[in-house]
């Protein structure tokens, strides 16, 4: 025994050690890397008097024993690690109580590469299809997946889980995922729309056809929604509006069974957003097709002129005229706005697999015949595509900042050919978050 042992202390237990996750993902050079809680206790023993130690287990030039720090006093520890290089490595927490008995636990641990870009990222886990996003105030955002009809409420500053989720499938009627590829808000009521395009086998799958509003009370860590109504028909009302204008996109066609909806004259929305000062006209923004399909083409915007009364009364759509934009051949990956309707558009290929593709970030201020405003490239030498918009700065202001949330979800993030949106533990799923100057 130590010296500074209870003569008794060999009368202790063996102690606990439990793990707040036995995953955790990190990535090369990254600051503010998820962490694990650990939590300790040996009987009625003082919980300072325990040891916690770690060690590699496996793979050492992933991270290695110094690569992986224990901090905090009493029953609640926590574990950061450095990760070294892209893999996969088992850690060893061990907790040494008095008396010297111990027991161990394995912390399996994932790191994905570094992206030299992005010293500022955060890394927001459990999911890595991100789709959607929607500020909710307080430095927090609602992030949808296009993998699954989960919507999760993050902290944009810090990476890790979570802090709260929501799955309104049941009370939705649907059974598949909706393929949630855009987002709006207006007041408290959010507006979520899928891609209303067939499945990438050119199936139609009608969860897909699903917009559905939510109401959002609170803001920030405190942040709820409940569901609110939805409607299943805009992909009809679009291809019969289209038909009724003499088939001028293409949409019959597009989504017709066998059609996969990522071509250039496919159908796949993945935009949505309020035109200015509306609380009733939604811009349903197009990935494909590009107008028309050749050459450099133009990207496609339809305004739906009663989104209010189409999602909470099942009233039939009613179109404006639709808006055709010159984004340099690319087409519309996200759109938002901010209250002096200044507008975002994260512009990207129409293709299925776009990760090397361009990707570009054009200002707008929503008015029809005006065009967009190329504001900058965007990086697309890492994994990922990038794919919402949190909220939209002042764009008056040099020195603007936005953030930006990548679909990681056909990403091989770790180096062994595994597609992330397959990976087996959702802790090592993840989306980056990544800030931008976008002005000046």
């Amino acid at each position: 025994m130590g010296l500074n042992a209870p003569a008794h202390a060999a009368g202790y237990g063996t102690p606990t050690l439990s793990l707040s996750a036995g995953y955790l993902t990190g990535a090369v050079g990254a600051s503010g890397d998820p962490v694990v809680t650990v939590t300790v206790g040996q009987g009625g023993a003082d919980a300072s008097a325990l040891t916690v130690a770690a060690s590699a287990s496996t793979k050492a030039s992933v991270a290695g024993t110094g690569d992986v720090k224990v901090t905090g006093t009493g029953a609640i520890r926590q574990v950061a690690v450095a990760a070294r290089g892209r893999g996969y490595t088992d850690l060893t927490l061990k907790v040494t109580g008095l008396g010297g008995k111990s027991v161990t636990r394995t912390l399996h641990y994932a790191a994905s590469a570094a992206v030299q870009y992005a010293s500022g990222a955060r890394y927001f886990t459990g999911s890595s299809d991100a789709s959607a996003a929607v500020d909710v105030g307080g430095g927090y955002v609602v992030v949808a997946d296009d993998e699954s009809n989960t919507l999760r409420l993050y902290d944009r500053s810090a990476s890790g889980a979570p802090v709260r989720t929501w799955d309104f499938s049941s009370g939705l009627g649907v059974s598949k995922e909706i393929d949630i590829e855009g987002a709006a808000r207006v007041g408290n009521t959010v507006y979520w729309t899928g891609s209303l395009g067939n499945n990438k086998d050119g199936e139609y799958k009608a969860d897909r056809n699903t917009v559905f509003t939510t109401t959002v009370t609170g803001s920030g860590a405190t942040t709820q929604l409940t569901l609110g109504h939805s409607y299943k028909k805009l992909r009809d009302d679009l291809v019969a509006w289209d038909r009724a204008n003499g088939d001028r996109y293409g949409f019959a066609a597009a989504t017709a069974a066998g059609q996969p909806p990522k071509r250039i004259d496919g159908f796949n929305v993945e935009g949505l957003e309020f035109a200015p000062g509306s609380t009733t006209t939604a811009y349903v923004g197009f990935r494909a097709p590009l107008v028309p399909p050749a050459g450099g083409g133009k990207a496609l915007i339809v305004p739906v002129t009663n989104i209010d009364k189409v999602v909470n009364s099942g009233v039939k759509a009613a179109f404006g005229a639709p808006i055709e934009l010159d984004l340099g051949g690319l087409s519309i990956r996200d759109i938002r706005k901010n209250a002096a309707d200044q507008y975002l558009i994260v512009a990207g290929s129409w293709a299925a697999d776009d990760n090397s593709d361009p990707y570009a970030l054009y200002s707008w201020d929503g008015v029809a015949a005006h065009a967009p405003v190329k504001l900058r490239d965007l990086p697309t030498s890492d994994p990922g595509g990038w794919e919402a918009v949190v909220d939209v700065p002042d764009l008056s202001v040099p020195g603007a900042r936005a953030q930006l949330i990548t679909d990681d979800g056909s990403a091989d993030l770790y180096g062994d050919g595994t597609e992330a949106k397959d990976l087996t533990h959702p802790e090592w799923r993840k989306s980056r978050a990544t800030w931008f100057t976008v002005t000046g």
